[in-house]
């Protein structure tokens, strides 16, 4: 391997390509790790100053892993399965000796003690982590910005949010500073910003991926993948999903061959397709655009029926209840005594979520597990449900609510993504069209309880048949 001998041009376009193909060029001595994850490192630099994806590049971990993959390589050794590919860690992840600072001024010097069990299985199987990506002050509100970092544009169109909460991750993917990225997910942080980006992001089944340490919202949050293909995604999915014993939730079964699944036939799958749940307000485009894309699966020998009313509620004060009493519990010494330093925003939010006596609270839990039985019983007649994945395309920045769904809070205008974070169940958003102004739409794939083979072989021959928009690189 000879690193250093190609141009700039060309090391662009190499990371516009999959995480799969650069594998394949790994393994046949055709591209070398450090050369590929230096330029990669080049990339985050480039987009810094316009994106602002990250909140510490970690080169020194990206080149030391590089050197150790190319080793391997030239020595003949079996490969590990993200052998020397550049990934990013989301700033919600604990990766051990680097800040650990939830997006916020009041944790800018706490430093990580260990590695999160997903970062443990990222280095384990080879992969080179380049930096720490951004994300709202304590994942709390759909816009990719926090007092400590400042805002995250969207490449897109740099005046748009990447979304949130993993905003860094999806603004750095779709940059091209890196195939794929870890995110996370309470509320529909990894898919609201892969719609907003033009990538596909997937929460797996609750627990299918651990988390430890422990989040402000243990029984909501998902770790997962945020990807410019569905085959990378399933790549990175293999590799951090698995039991592990510090996560008292975590699935105890064997993982399932993503990857396998993605050549796996559509034909006579039963789509139900929902353009509101029954409750959400989204634009006549995004339904629009979206319904184009679940019809185009009766093109693929699916049966598509329209379900206009999936919900009997929308479960919006059951969630807030969980997500942000968890984020006030949690954090209460920082909202306590450095409000002054914390997002207004959040700080606003959270003082609206009052104290709840425990029979008012465990209501809502009781109208959660309706809530699941509801969706056990629906995926007895549905393989998947389709919905639109965001109501409306990338907002501006600065903007935490939409002016149309005020009186909805930081993460309700969200209608799309919250149920399935309450429910638990798997849910992915692909990319599927581009609005009259030139942003990505995101089309929502929710599948039955640990039914994600189901969302990736349908996504994988959506991407077949409808190849994914452009992505911007830097």
């Amino acid at each position: 391997m000879d690193a250093g001998v190609r141009q700039h041009d060309e090391m662009k376009d190499l990371l516009t390509k999959s995480a799969l193909e650069l594998l394949a060029l790994i393994r046949g001595r055709e591209l070398s790790p450090v050369e590929l994850v230096q330029a990669s490192l080049d990339a985050l630099e480039r987009s810094q100053s316009t994106i602002n994806a990250f909140v510490r590049s970690t080169p020194e971990l990206a080149v030391a892993a590089a050197r150790e993959a190319e080793r391997e390589v030239m020595a003949g050794r079996p490969l590990r399965a993200l052998h020397g590919l550049p990934i990013s860690v989301k700033d919600l992840i604990a990766l051990e000796g680097y800040p650990l600072t939830y997006g916020s001024q009041t944790m800018k010097y706490n430093v990580a003690k260990f590695d999160a069990p997903t970062v443990e299985r990222l280095k384990a199987a080879g992969a080179c982590i380049v930096g720490k990506t951004t994300t709202s002050e304590f994942g709390c509100k759909v816009a990719g910005d926090s007092p400590l970092t400042g805002i995250t544009r969207n490449p897109w169109n740099l005046e748009k949010t990447p979304g949130g909460s993993s905003s860094g991750a999806a603004a750095s993917v779709a940059a091209g500073v890196t195939p794929f990225a870890l995110g996370t997910d309470a509320g529909g942080s990894i898919r609201e910003p892969a719609a907003f980006t033009g990538l596909f992001g997937i929460k797996a089944q609750f627990a299918r991926v651990p988390v430890f340490p422990p989040t402000a919202a243990p029984t909501l949050s998902h770790v997962g993948p945020i990807a410019r293909t569905v085959r990378d995604a399933a790549l990175l999915l293999e590799v951090i999903a698995g039991f592990e014993a510090r996560d008292p939730f975590s699935v105890a079964e064997p993982v399932p061959k993503f990857l396998d699944a993605c050549d796996q036939p559509i034909r006579g799958m039963r789509i139900a397709w929902s353009p509101t749940l029954g409750f959400a307000q989204p634009s006549r485009e995004i339904v629009a655009i979206c319904e184009r894309a679940a019809k185009a699966f009766e093109t693929l020998g699916c049966n598509v029926e329209l379900v206009e009313k999936v919900l009997d509620e929308d479960p919006a004060d059951i969630w807030s209840a969980e997500f942000y009493g968890g984020i006030r519990t949690r954090f209460a010494q920082q909202y306590r005594e450095s409000r002054e330093l914390l997002d207004p925003a959040i700080v606003a939010t959270l003082d609206a979520t009052a104290d709840e006596p425990l029979t008012s609270y465990y209501a809502k839990v009781f109208r959660r597990y309706e809530l699941r039985d509801r969706m056990r019983l629906f995926f007895g007649r549905y393989d998947l449900l389709l919905t639109p994945q965001t109501p409306l395309p990338a907002i501006d920045v600065g903007v935490n609510v939409p002016p149309q769904y005020a009186g909805r809070n930081l993460c309700s205008w969200l209608f799309y993504a919250y149920p399935f974070n309450l429910t638990g169940q798997p849910s992915a958003s692909v990319p599927t069209g581009l609005t009259h102004d030139g942003l990505p739409v995101g089309l929502q794939m929710v599948a039955k309880v640990n039914g994600e083979c189901d969302i990736f072989r349908a996504a994988a021959a959506f991407e077949r048949a409808f190849p994914f928009p452009h992505r911007r690189s830097t």
